[in-house]
């Protein structure tokens, strides 16, 4: 999950959480926040906060710029590579990965890609940004290599491309929208701790798949928000970016929107998903 709080004198504060793994409970429990805090060098970023171009008319503006433009590149080519990673991973190592001490090994490593990686951010280290987060879409790849054993091929093509149309209308609002959707934004956050909390109940007391299937609705709901939110901070962000910091802050963005539209496609998975 992501987690992003924007104040009006554009201080940055932002938690980010990752993923979900279908019959793991790893949105329960994957990759934990790191957080970030940082002017970006000596920028002071004091400016009230501004939407920047809205409506329809000003999306073709917004799409050229290079923060957006970019977070947007970073993150198809973070899903190509987890594409990639998990046609050649084998289940079984995928499933041996997931269980026992190694899943905890598992677990930590991407804490520590994600704290890292904030950090690098905060220095403005778009190298190490960009290898890290190369290497978080690798290791989720790797564990999506189950998908492709649990569900038929069919099932997971119309579920990414249900997953994509629906991730596309909620960025274009997101870009082209005049309305402010931090509220938005806030209260996707706490429905998402919410779901995490009722997801723990679930995996280990109450077990029950019309509960899960209730929580994966909840959830298909937070992340079509979170996109749109999301969206607009990236739009913001542009507003304030230079040459010096435009890739590390569409690193962070495209970061975010990756972490989206995998847990939209995940949670449309478990709903629409066709067992073998």
């Amino acid at each position: 999950m992501s987690e992003y709080n924007y104040n009006s004198s554009n201080n940055y504060n932002y938690d980010n959480n990752s993923g979900d793994m279908p019959g793991f409970g790893y949105d329960s429990f994957g990759p934990e926040a790191g957080s970030y805090q940082g002017d970006f060098g000596s920028e002071n970023y004091q400016q009230p906060i501004n939407l920047g171009p809205v409506g329809l008319d000003g999306l073709k503006t917004l799409v050229t710029q290079k923060v957006v433009a970019k977070s947007f590149l970073f993150m198809v080519v973070a899903l190509i590579i987890t594409a990639f990673a998990s046609m050649i991973t084998s289940p079984a190592t995928a499933i041996n990965m997931m269980k026992g001490g190694s899943f905890f090994i598992l677990l930590i490593v991407e804490i520590a890609i994600v704290l890292i990686s904030n950090s690098a951010i905060k220095k403005n280290n778009a190298v190490l940004a960009g290898v890290l987060y190369t290497a978080y879409s690798f290791i989720t790849g790797m564990t999506f290599s189950v998908l492709i054993f649990a569900y038929t091929g069919s099932s997971i093509a119309a579920t990414f491309f249900v997953a994509a149309g629906m991730f596309a209308v909620m960025a274009i609002i997101g870009l082209t929208t005049d309305r402010d959707l931090s509220g938005i934004g806030s209260i996707c956050m706490m429905g998402l701790i919410g779901i995490i909390l009722a997801g723990i109940v679930n995996i280990f007391i109450l077990r029950n798949t019309i509960f899960d299937l209730v929580l994966s609705v909840i959830g298909i709901v937070i992340f079509v928000g979170l996109t749109a939110y999301d969206t607009q901070k990236i739009k913001q962000l542009s507003l304030g970016s230079t040459a010096m910091t435009e890739n590390s802050l569409a690193l962070f963005g495209a970061f975010q929107l990756y972490l989206d539209f995998i847990n939209l496609f995940l949670r449309l998975l478990r709903i629409m998903g066709k067992r073998r």
